[in-house]
This record gives structure tokens, sequence and C-alpha cells, in this order.
């Protein structure tokens, strides 16, 4: 039943998503403490504004009605976004990246390298110059990483 809500609630999304000119990151129901999110991750190109994604929830209430969430968010999927999906490890690509395990790999629970894939073999990092694969299953988070300057050049970008 979850998995048939979730495919209807991605179908409703990417529609709408579409229609407004916005590329669906992701939608899904996450459960919390506080109740269940239904949470919309959108983007477009040269980033996606406070104003879209309340333009957005506006026009989505009406569709999810239906759902059985407790709050409804729709936000930018941000700088810091595990990645977890095809549109991640396209944004991610040549990138550095650290990368959380769930139990050591030689010694260490977290690795830092340049990001070149994410595919059915699992998560490839450059490390050193050597490309490492770490199955899915090993990796509790990978999300990219930036320096000072690199963040302060990315602010400059979309202001």
């Amino acid at each position: 039943m979850k998995k048939q809500q979730t495919e209807q609630l991605i179908k409703i999304a990417q529609a709408l998503a579409d229609a407004m000119g916005y590329t669906l990151v992701e939608a899904a129901f996450e459960k919390e403490h506080a109740g269940v999110y239904l949470r919309i991750y959108l983007d477009k190109a040269g980033g996606i504004s406070l104003d879209d994604c309340e333009k957005y929830h506006m026009s989505i209430m009406e569709k999810v009605k239906n759902f059985d969430y407790d709050y409804l968010e729709v936000c930018s999927p941000g700088i810091d976004r595990p990645i977890k999906t095809e549109w991640d490890a396209q944004r991610a690509k040549g990138q550095t990246v650290e990368v959380k395990l769930y139990k050591a790999h030689n010694g260490s629970k977290t690795m830092h390298g340049r990001f070149l894939d994410l595919n059915e073999a699992g998560y490839h990092i450059d490390i050193a110059g050597e490309e490492t694969v770490i199955p899915k299953a090993d990796v509790a988070m990978c999300r990219m990483t930036f320096t000072e300057e690199e963040l302060n050049q990315l602010l400059e970008k979309n202001i």
C-alpha cells in the first residue's frame, strides 16, 4: 500500500512540476517524531526560490489532500543534500564528497574523494587517484563537501 501511494504521489508531483517548469527531485512520505511529512523537493535552472516553493505548495495542496500525512513541505534539495538519486549523482559528478559508512573500511568510517558515479554496483569515488566502489548497503550517507571559498563562489553566482 505505501509503495503504491508513493508511486501515485510521484506521478501527481511530477505532472505539476513539469507544468510549472520545475524539476521534481524527490517526493516522499517521511515518518518523524512529530508525524508523517509529505516532502517534495524541487529545483530549476538557476535554483529554486522560496516563492517557487510557495506557488507549488499552493498548487499541490488540493491534489494531495486524500493522502495520509500530517505536514506538507515543499523545498529546495539544498546544497548538502545526500546523494541518493540519479539527479543527485548527476549534480555531484566531479565534486568532492564525504562518504560515511556503517562500518569501518580500511580503518575508517569516513572517506573523502571525488564523486564519479552512482549505479547498481554502488558509489564510485576517486580516492587519491584510485577508483573505489562502495556498495550502497555499506553507505550511511554520501554528500558533497565544500571549502569556504567554494561556498562563497556559489553564493556570488546565485545572488
